[in-house]
């Protein structure tokens, strides 16, 4: 029998890419790391930080020591499209933490040495996401490259799409027994269920079992999903807001400010399935000479 060696390929630590995977694992450990020692992390927002700080962590580290062995051929997956999706997916979140945290749990004046530590995990959070948004930019497909679906602009806004709606879904609340604000919430499931497939496929290698052109395809779907976000965009707030006044006092779990992120968040994601369409009727379309 013929069995897998090893080996040990030091280029995956020092190119480019390597270093802000390294970066981006210290960063990470620091953030966690200095923010665990704090004691006060509590509630959802707390737990979503330590989580984010946790899981790029540990999966970046993974990343790097199966590309350091050259282990990762052996994954029945796309490589490059896994590693395309997780730096962006990375960044997203590291990002959000970035912003979330320091809102949250960092008050001023800022003196205490608990405050320090939270301020300075704060700054080890920013870098962390910069550490992943150059890998990013690093991996990303030039106009022309024949690479992995993932690494290209629409694949990259697929990323995006599919984190926005799950930051929609935690802010959804009492939209029950409204016919509008339903068909809002049905255009989020609908959507992100369909681009998360299409990630998820892409990364399993599965979709050579579409039994239709995926170009043509993804140029169909974006330009029904860019129509069902243009509805929600206009439904959703018309719906949410039409007859009630914003209260006061209106804190961070305040209905109107959900209500609010809600409205935001569906118009990022109708200008991403915009510009998605673009994208994807231009690689159909549009060739290159």
């Amino acid at each position: 029998r013929t069995m897998a060696v090893a080996t040990v390929n030091l280029r995956a630590l020092t190119s480019w890419v390597g270093i802000a995977r390294l970066s981006a694992v210290v960063l990470s450990c620091l953030s966690f790391s200095l923010v665990a020692s704090t004691g006060h992390f509590g509630g959802p927002y707390g737990t979503w930080c330590m989580f984010t700080w946790c899981f790029c962590f540990a999966v970046t580290l993974l990343v790097l020591l199966l590309e350091l062995l050259e282990l990762y051929a052996l994954l029945p997956l796309s490589w490059d499209d896994f590693t395309s999706a997780f730096s962006m997916l990375a960044a997203l979140m590291v990002f959000t933490s970035s912003v979330v945290f320091p809102a949250t749990f960092i008050s001023s004046p800022c003196s205490s040495n608990q405050c320090a530590r939270q301020a300075v995990a704060t700054t080890s959070s920013c870098l962390c996401f910069l550490a992943y948004a150059t890998e990013v930019a690093l991996t990303r497909a030039k106009p022309g490259d024949i690479s992995s679906f993932l690494s290209t602009v629409p694949g990259l806004l697929k990323v995006f799409e599919a984190f926005v709606a799950c930051l929609i879904f935690s802010l959804l609340d009492g939209y029950q027994g409204q016919p509008g604000l339903m068909w809002c919430v049905a255009v989020y499931s609908i959507c992100f269920i369909f681009t998360l497939l299409i990630v998820v496929f892409t990364i399993g290698r599965c979709l050579a079992y579409i039994p239709c052109p995926l170009e043509k395809m993804l140029v169909g779907y974006n330009f029904l999903a860019l129509l069902m976000y243009l509805t929600a965009t206009v439904l959703w707030p018309l719906y949410s807001f039409r007859g009630r006044s914003r209260p006061d006092p209106c804190g961070a779990s305040c209905w109107w400010n959900r209500n609010l992120g809600v409205t935001f968040l569906t118009i990022f994601n109708l200008i991403a399935y915009l510009v998605d369409l673009v994208y994807s009727t231009r690689m159909v379309f549009v060739r290159a000479p």
